[in-house]
């Protein structure tokens, strides 16, 4: 069409943007966070550790302490803005060592101090664990997320990976900071952040493609991108012939993959290609072709959570 030209300068300026934020986005990651957001989730994990009487802290008292936060494995240091947050609500500042900024990767000196906690030595112990709990599974999974990126880079891949919502419930707004301090993209929030229409969708919309982009677009307006998931070469011909902004190729072996991609390339030079099901560390290069965008999968499912305590030092 006339508009198939202009449309395919906007996704080159648009992978352009992907290629270039890559390495910057763990700076700008916190910035996303609101303050409001942060006490409403320190809170509720506060509640579920502390839902009535706190014996030991009665125990201890209200003595001015200090405990010293140490990180004990290798890895990508994420989720201070939780930890600072946890202990702010009970009472208590964190003070981080030199050099411990947000999506700094640590491998040598371990175990490291990297902060001291000061305040009233009950409330530094009530806030211990849950402190602990959210940077451990946010470093973890910052962690890899940059070994996933590295792998493709290494490969001369210029997309983006990017972490799916199969994550913790309750926890996704850390695993999703997470993936984006480790350099990967967050893909979609939640359901409403993108118009995603999977085989069952379709399926349960009576089994034309054409039909349900059209039903989704007339929902969605203008503001939302539609994807539609594909197991074929044909789905996803159809699926851009029925208007969609994003083909997601699901769970084809390498070597198809990158024969359909090539396919929908050609054909439709503006849509974005993502390519997702059956990726892992051991695969992911393999699916790392020039025409696809996006490779996408479980980020936060599976991935090792890091290792770090707080010892109290006076």
């Amino acid at each position: 069409g006339a508009g198939r030209p202009g449309r395919a300068r906007a996704r080159a300026r648009a992978r352009a943007w992907m290629e270039e934020s890559a390495d910057e986005v763990a700076e700008r990651a916190r910035g996303l966070l609101l303050g409001s957001r942060l006490r409403e989730l320190v809170r509720a994990w506060l509640a579920e550790d502390v839902p009535s009487f706190d014996y030991g802290g009665a125990v201890v008292g209200d003595r001015a302490g200090v405990a010293a936060l140490k990180m004990k494995s290798a890895g990508v240091v994420a989720g201070k803005p939780f930890v600072e947050a946890v202990f702010a609500e009970v009472g208590c500042r964190v003070e981080w060592e030199p050099g411990v900024e947000e999506g700094v990767e640590v491998r040598a000196g371990l175990p490291r101090v990297i902060a001291h906690v000061r305040g009233p030595m009950r409330c530094i112990l009530v806030g211990e664990r849950v402190a602990l709990n959210a940077l451990a599974r946010c470093a973890g999974v910052a962690t890899r997320a940059r070994a996933l990126t590295a792998t493709v880079r290494r490969a001369g891949w210029k997309g983006r990976v990017a972490g799916t919502r199969k994550t913790t419930p309750g926890f996704r707004l850390v695993e999703k900071y997470a993936t984006l301090v480790g350099g990967a993209d967050s893909h979609r929030m939640d359901l409403s952040s993108m118009v995603m229409l999977k085989d069952n969708h379709i399926a349960a919309a009576g089994g034309d493609v054409r039909s349900a982009v059209a039903r989704a677009r007339a929902l969605c307006g203008f503001a939302l991108r539609i994807e539609v998931e594909c197991g074929s070469q044909a789905e996803a011909a159809a699926a851009v012939a029925a208007g969609a902004d994003i083909v997601m190729l699901d769970n084809f072996e390498p070597a198809e993959f990158r024969r359909v991609a090539q396919a929908v390339r050609a054909a439709a030079p503006h849509v974005t290609i993502e390519g997702s099901g059956g990726l892992s560390e051991d695969t992911i290069g393999q699916y790392a072709c020039p025409e696809a965008d996006v490779l996408s999968l479980s980020i936060a499912q599976g991935c090792t959570a890091l290792d770090f305590s707080l010892k109290v030092v006076s």
